[in-house]
Formats: C-alpha cells, sequence, structure tokens
C-alpha cells in the first residue's frame, strides 16, 4: 500500500540553479512513490531527473502553458497535475527550491502515524526559512516572508494547489484543516549566482505579469533588493545540499552594519499592517480631495 506520495514540478531547473535534485532527495526517504512534473525545458532537466536511480520515481512529461500568467496560475496548474497523478495516503509536496533537513525526518514520520485516521486534520504546515544572498544568512522579517506553509495535504479530499502554488484549499475553494508541526522547510530560492538570479527573476516575473509589465521590472529589478533585516545563519545544511554549499562562489554583502538595531526593526514589523492602513487611507483622502 501507498501511503506517502511525494509530488514537485520542474523546468529549466539547471538553467536557473535550481536544487531540485537536493529538494527530492530531501523528503524522498519517506516516500512509497515520487511523482515529478517536468515541463519541456531549454537545458537538461529531464535527463538530471532520470538519473536518480529509485524505482520509486515516477515522471511526467508536458508543455507547460505559458500563458496563465495571471497570479501565477501556471504553478498550480502544473503542481495539480502532480498532485492528480500520487496515490498515497498522503502527498508531500516539494518545491524545486525547498529542501527538508533529515533532522525532522522522525518528526515529519510521527505527524503522518498521529494524524493519518483523524478525519479532523487534512493538512500539515511546516514552518519557514527563507535564506538569502548566500547560504549564510536568512531573512528575518516575518511581515514580508511568509512563516508557515501546508507542504501535506490527505488525498482524496477534494483538496487542490491554489493560486501560484504556495498553498492548497478545497476545489470550492473553502480551507482546509490543518495542524502546524515541528518541523521546517528550507527555502533557497534566492540563493544562486547573482546573474542566475537576475535571469531566474526577471523570467519567473513572465509568470505572473504581461509583457509590459515584465520588461519594467527587468528595467528596475536588482539582484539582491531585500537587505535591511538579515541574520547570521548559526545551524547546519540538509545533508544534501553539502556539495552544493561548498561550491558556493560568489560573494554577498549583507551590508549588517547598515540595518536598524534589531529592537527597532521589531517594533516596524510589528506596525507595519497599520503603517498600510494609515497610507491607504492617505491616498484616498488625497484622491477625493
Amino acid at each position: 500500500m501507498i501511503n506517502v506520495s511525494g509530488f514537485s514540478l520542474v523546468r529549466n531547473g539547471v538553467l536557473y540553479s535550481y536544487p531540485f535534485m537536493e529538494a527530492i532527495r530531501s523528503i524522498l526517504p519517506l516516500c512509497d512513490e515520487f511523482v515529478v512534473n517536468v515541463g519541456d525545458s531549454d537545458d537538461d532537466t529531464l535527463e538530471v531527473i532520470r538519473s536518480i536511480d529509485d524505482g520509486r520515481m515516477r515522471i511526467i512529461r508536458r508543455r507547460w502553458d505559458m500563458s496563465l500568467r495571471e497570479g501565477g496560475r501556471l504553478l498550480s496548474v502544473e503542481t495539480n497535475h502532480a498532485l492528480s497523478e500520487c496515490r498515497g495516503r498522503w502527498c508531500f509536496y516539494v518545491q524545486a527550491d525547498e529542501v527538508v533537513h533529515e533532522a525532522f525526518h522522525p518528526r515529519i514520520l510521527s505527524a503522518l502515524q498521529r494524524y493519518q485516521n483523524d478525519d479532523r486534520v487534512e493538512g500539515l504546515r511546516f514552518r519557514y526559512k527563507h535564506f538569502y544572498g548566500s547560504y549564510d544568512y536568512v531573512q528575518d522579517n516575518y511581515r514580508k516572508w511568509y512563516l508557515r506553509e501546508v507542504r501535506i495535504v490527505k488525498n482524496g479530499r477534494g483538496i487542490v494547489s491554489w493560486g501560484d502554488a504556495m498553498g492548497f484549499k478545497h476545489t470550492d475553494g473553502s480551507p482546509i484543516r490543518l495542524r502546524d508541526i515541528d518541523a521546517e522547510v528550507y527555502h533557497y530560492g534566492w540563493v544562486r549566482p547573482p546573474s542566475v538570479l537576475d535571469r531566474k527573476r526577471k523570467d519567473f516575473h513572465k509568470l505572473y505579469h504581461n509583457d509590459e509589465e515584465a520588461l519594467r521590472f527587468a528595467e528596475q529589478m536588482r539582484a539582491y533588493d531585500d537587505l535591511g533585516n538579515l541574520v547570521p545563519f548559526n545551524g547546519t545544511h540538509p545533508a544534501v545540499m553539502r556539495e552544493r554549499v561548498e561550491a558556493c562562489d560568489w560573494s554577498f554583502d549583507p551590508r549588517l552594519d547598515e540595518q536598524l538595531p534589531t529592537w527597532i526593526r521589531r517594533i516596524r514589523m510589528f506596525l507595519h499592517p497599520l503603517t498600510k492602513r494609515i497610507k491607504r487611507v492617505a491616498r484616498l483622502i488625497e484622491q477625493v480631495g
């Protein structure tokens, strides 16, 4: 019986330096099968995926419809194609730039066993650690960087990937019943050579906006434009990431000396929703006036 189906999707993973192999291998020990949706690519992503010599792997080859730009809908459409192929009781989703530390495997297995027969639980939500610029720093601004996301859902409950594939809902849009578990996902999407990051960000923006907006974004974009809330990472990276971390050969200046003191940053984060509302009201008053 298949209890856990891992699933993911990737396109141009080599070209954009996604740690997609590490992502798959980080959860493969927990899975009875692994379904990966490989979009037609301009590199050898498919061949790299095929190099995983494991009978649990199932590859779906698809031509992604790049016209589905609104709100990143293409990502959820393709995620759902992979999800629909899963045969397990649980479906464990990992994106191509997400890696799960092996230290969390026992906790994940424990949660799967604990909730497998509990109809009040339809999904399991993980904490997130967002690496930025290099493998040595993580983002500290909880207002701008998501803290938790669902990555494991029960199969056969009418649950689908939603929006830009960051979360899951029922097909009618209603929220799923979830539990937080004591495990983390390491997000490495912002750790890659600056030139590669530039190219990836420009092309990824095209999944959300029309050509005119994408061109405007490309003209204004800088590789690392979210400094000011970084903290050093003092833990260990997943074992599957060791070679990639050791191969890091670009320099990154976190400019920690230019950051505001932590207590001031915390106050600003706490007040952020209020200041946004004040600015919104001020704009409305100005428009009316």
